[in-house]
């Protein structure tokens, strides 16, 4: 019998025909039962000495079947009375509710998953699952750590860890009973949200992971629910973390949060009295350079200057293959929001810098800036507006936002150079901070 994780998932409609046909009849019984033939890349157990596996994806990316899989292939032996390799599981989540509904009697659960010869019996007094062969899976919730004291076990699965209300004391307690047999292990599902327990455990070297977005497992899901939930959320820092499964995270001393940003998100724009599209040009070229920052926000700057107010309309930032790629798309996104100004960094490039553009269209008004400031310093009065509420952010800006919550009062705390947050506070400079102009009359359009 062929072999490899998702083999079926993944072949074409003839050599899937083609295998079923070589099956004998008892192999074919057998086949729905065998998940390493129908188990996505993310769902199957990396190879070599780890004890903790987590597997982090988006909501509906088939957690919780990798999940039951994984302690089905834990417990279960050669044959139904057989022992397996382990015999003590914990199932912890949330509630003991959510364990039982989800982990255990869940459509993706352990019960579903089971074959009728080795099924487990549910013992609901005991809140225990007792298979065939005597192992035994008792559920915890993460609300109650101290249940966790005495019980040992030699495999535990942990579900939604990051959403458990007292994860740290739950997970430690866990570590504690996890002392059966020659090597313990555990594996861990989760949608992940920026929680410490979490960071430590992937930080942790014995750590592996997996990972997938939603999309990753659409051939089991409703299609209306893909559509509607990319509709609404993609483009946004929620979407990144619930539906491409990403870890998001605000750093120490970050001059914006993430709750900070998803408060500023608006679905209408008003009449603006000005439009830019700031660059911050790539000081390399080439796949291994920064990308070049190019972003476009609108303002409203009528009345007194603690009244005006801006929106980030589009991170229309890419990576240079030569200079004339960046400055082609800064002036499209210029055609495409009718902005005013052009607003380029020049400290890498001085006159090449404008020359460039220059070169692709001569009658562009262009105000070349130079920092003088550290980028910290320069960013600083750009945050005090969002506090201030004063700035608004439109969807799609999730690549950008996740560079902001990565600038502290200490620097960036990313790769490379954060070129997408340098491009939008030179924007939000020329328009509000020190703007070149005091006032411009609004026109009487807004986006096309």
């Amino acid at each position: 019998m062929k072999s490899g994780a998702g083999w079926l998932a993944s072949a074409t409609p003839e050599a899937i025909e083609a295998f079923l046909e070589g099956l004998s009849d008892n192999a074919l019984l057998a086949l729905p039962w065998l998940f390493e033939f129908w188990a996505l890349p993310h769902q199957v157990p990396p190879e070599g000495a780890w004890k903790t596996w987590v597997i982090m994806g988006g909501r509906g990316a088939g957690k919780t079947r990798a999940g039951a899989e994984w302690v089905r292939a834990e417990v279960e032996g050669a044959t139904p009375m057989a022992p397996g390799r382990a015999r003590r599981v914990a199932l912890v989540g949330e509630t003991v509710d959510q364990v039982r509904e989800v982990m255990v009697m869940g459509e993706s659960g352990i019960l579903a998953c089971s074959p009728p010869d080795r099924r487990p019996e549910w013992q609901a007094t005991r809140r225990q699952l007792v298979w065939p062969n005597g192992a035994v899976a008792q559920v915890f919730s993460a609300h109650d750590p101290a249940s966790l004291r005495g019980p040992q076990f030699d495999a535990a699965w942990a579900d939604e860890l990051a959403k458990w209300p007292k994860a740290q004391e739950a997970w430690d307690q866990l570590q504690f009973g996890l002392r059966l047999g020659e090597a313990p292990r555990q594996v861990v599902t989760t949608t992940p949200q920026n929680v410490e327990v979490l960071k430590a455990i992937l930080k942790n070297p014995s750590t592996v992971t997996t990972h997938a977005p939603t999309e990753a497992n659409r051939a089991h899901l409703a299609a209306s629910f893909l559509e509607e939930v990319r509709a609404r959320y993609g483009g946004t820092r929620l979407g990144r973390q619930e539906l491409d499964g990403l870890l998001l995270e605000d750093m120490d001393g970050s001059l914006w949060s993430a709750a900070q940003l998803d408060a500023a998100r608006v679905a209408v724009v008003p009449v603006f009295s000005r439009i830019v599209v700031a660059v911050d040009p790539a000081v390399s070229q080439g796949g291994g350079s920064d990308e070049c920052g190019i972003v476009v926000v609108g303002a409203v700057t009528e009345g007194p200057p603690q009244n005006w107010r801006a929106v980030v309309l589009e991170d229309a930032s890419v990576r240079m293959s030569s200079p004339e790629t960046w400055a082609r798309a800064a002036l499209a996104a210029m055609a495409r929001h009718k902005a005013d100004r052009l607003v380029v960094e020049v400290n890498q490039g001085g006159d090449l810098v404008t020359s460039v553009i220059r070169g692709v269209d001569a009658l562009v008004p262009i105000k070349a800036v130079h920092a003088s400031k550290g980028k910290v310093a320069r960013a600083e009065p750009v945050a005090a507006l969002y506090e201030q509420g004063r700035v608004a952010h439109l969807r799609g800006l999730a690549a950008l936002e996740e560079q902001m919550c990565r600038m502290t009062v200490q620097g960036y705390r990313g790769k490379g150079s954060p070129d997408r947050v340098d491009a939008l506070v030179w924007a939000l400079t020329e328009l509000i901070v020190d703007p070149s102009q005091a006032f411009v009359a609004p026109r009487l359009r807004t986006l096309g």
